[in-house]
């Protein structure tokens, strides 16, 4: 008996996938807990794998359609039989059903179709068809009759004109992952009270500590000690000293966090994504970078599981690892901040009466002005650099 592959829940809220690529094709031969099929909700890419061996015998859902939560989209026959024997099997056992009846001859009373559909329908070369009974051909169609249809063609779209060799275009449905990440960026510009406020970082001492500790860091935890590990721990000590960009404006009351659900905006093969470190203030460094790590390769497989990328009371994003230099994140609703990184660049700046070359970085922080003022953001931002320039005080928590 055919197995049902159904569409699984694939986080809280999403009712609706779009199914994406088709990893096998019908009459495939697939292994118990192999891929089959990549879904698409507005949070993430997950492949949904087959429950048990056998055949892929229909597909019911094509790539680009919409389908429920629990709605069948294939069905799977067991069987060990090769791949011939299967698509023998399945092209017998369909064929009654798509086959007409043999003998099925049109009913004798019928009505004849009409003199215009005749003539389209009839091949050039056929003798027009004689008449039962002498008939007058029917008159011309009134005008209101031929009218109609003529205002419905005006109203259809008109075909694109075709472009010059070399000037051809391409038209690709967004994804429902972009389609929600478009979604949301216009909510927060349209919901919120978006203000930006920048400062910048001298990198000395967290590049010096990294050199110091790379190789014992990595030979004892096998992950490299990065810069998000540091901008995690500072934010996390900011945001205690500035609670409200750790709240939630909801209705004319605000939700307070007391834990601290860091968002970690990573670019994937489908768009942006924001999987979250859940309970950050109890990871470690080591701990950090392992989730930071894993979050980025799964993000360029779209292996990211939807409840990883639900809630976040915070956001940072890495434009730097990009080149950017300088940019204003958008709030991720309905959080009341994020933190953006930027490129480090060897700059000239003014130490002790001196000019040095020093290893800077840009950083900004958007934040919703409902909530915050533009004082607490400033702090806020002067926290996180007195933190990464004296990173001692990120383990002291001072």
């Amino acid at each position: 008996m055919a197995i049902e592959l159904k569409v699984p829940s694939v986080g809280e809220s999403i009712t609706e996938i779009e199914i994406g690529q088709w990893l096998k094709a019908e009459g495939d031969i697939v292994n118990k807990d192999e891929n089959v099929v990549a879904l698409e909700s507005e949070k993430a890419t997950v492949e949904l794998p087959a429950p048990a061996s056998g055949t892929l015998s229909r597909i019911v859902k094509r790539k680009g359609d919409k389908a429920l939560v629990g709605e069948v989209i294939a069905y799977l026959e067991p069987s060990q039989k090769s791949k011939d024997e299967t698509r023998i099997v399945r092209k017998a056992e369909k064929a009654p059903t798509t086959s007409p009846p043999a003998a099925a001859p049109a009913p004798a009373t019928s009505p004849a179709p009409s003199p215009a559909l005749a003539a389209v329908a009839a091949p050039p070369s056929a003798a027009p068809p004689v008449p039962a009974a002498p008939t007058p051909a029917p008159p011309s169609a009134p005008s209101v009759p031929q009218s109609e249809p003529a205002t419905e063609v005006a109203k259809a779209p008109a075909p694109r004109t075709p472009l010059a060799p070399g000037r051809e275009e391409e038209v690709v449905r967004m994804t429902p992952l972009r389609r929600t990440v478009a979604r949301r960026l216009v909510e927060a510009q349209h919901s919120m009270a978006v203000l930006t406020t920048f400062n910048e970082i001298d990198l000395s001492a967290v590049i010096a500590l990294r050199q110091e500790h790379q190789e014992s860091f990595t030979a004892k935890h096998g992950v490299k000690l990065g810069f998000m590990s540091f901008f995690v721990k500072a934010s996390i000590e900011a945001l205690k000293a500035i609670p409200q960009l750790n709240a939630t404006v909801l209705g004319e009351d605000i939700v307070y966090h007391n834990y601290f659900d860091i968002g970690i905006a990573i670019g994937s093969g489908k768009g942006l994504a924001v999987p979250v470190l859940r309970n950050a203030e109890q990871l470690s460094f080591a701990e950090v970078e392992k989730a930071v790590a894993d979050f980025a390769a799964r993000a360029k497989d779209n292996k990211l599981k939807p409840d990883e990328l639900q809630g976040g009371t915070f956001t940072i994003t890495n434009g730097g690892v990009y080149g950017s230099l300088l940019s204003t994140p958008i709030v991720n609703p309905p959080q009341s901040g994020i933190l953006g990184m930027h490129a480090i660049q060897q700059r000239p700046v003014a130490l002790g009466g001196n000019v040095v070359i020093r290893p800077m970085m840009y950083t900004a922080l958007s934040y919703d002005h409902r909530l915050v003022d533009g004082r607490e953001a400033v702090t806020f931002l002067v926290r996180i650099k007195e933190m990464i320039e004296h990173p001692a005080r990120i383990l002291l928590e001072i």
